[in-house]
């Protein structure tokens, strides 16, 4: 049987995209990425779930985040989950999961899109939404 690795999300940036260039030409852009989920508990609480992921461009894509994503951005990712380790200091071996981003969608309205930008340009801080 075939397998199959594809992680679609929707969800909000939690920081500024940070950019790299490499001598190459390469570009590499990573962020991390809030899902949230609502439900009702049993006592009739309604409980908010936060999940964080951590989502790497490359390339044209990364370009374009580099470009127009923001902190609290909404934003459709589609890519593949992806392992990478290394050795710490210590010796000790670390593990990180990824998502390999192959396609994004920007979401919400063009003018909340601009006021976003807008604001994120001039180094205000804005009301939540």
């Amino acid at each position: 049987m075939t397998s199959l690795n594809r992680v679609m999300l929707i969800g909000r940036l939690g920081k500024e995209p940070e950019i790299q260039h490499f001598d190459s030409g390469v570009v590499r852009a990573s962020f991390s990425l809030a899902t949230s989920e609502v439900y009702i508990n049993k006592d009739g609480q309604k409980i908010e779930q936060t999940e964080w992921h951590n989502i790497v461009m490359w390339r044209k894509l990364a370009e374009i985040a580099e470009k127009y994503l923001v902190k609290g951005k909404l934003v459709y990712i589609e890519g593949k989950l992806k392992t990478r380790s290394w050795d710490d200091k210590e010796g000790n071996k670390r593990y990180v999961t990824e998502i390999d981003a192959s396609n994004m969608i920007m979401l919400g309205s063009p003018r909340q899109r601009r006021r976003r930008r807008r604001y994120a340009l001039s180094g205000r801080r804005r009301r939540s939404v």
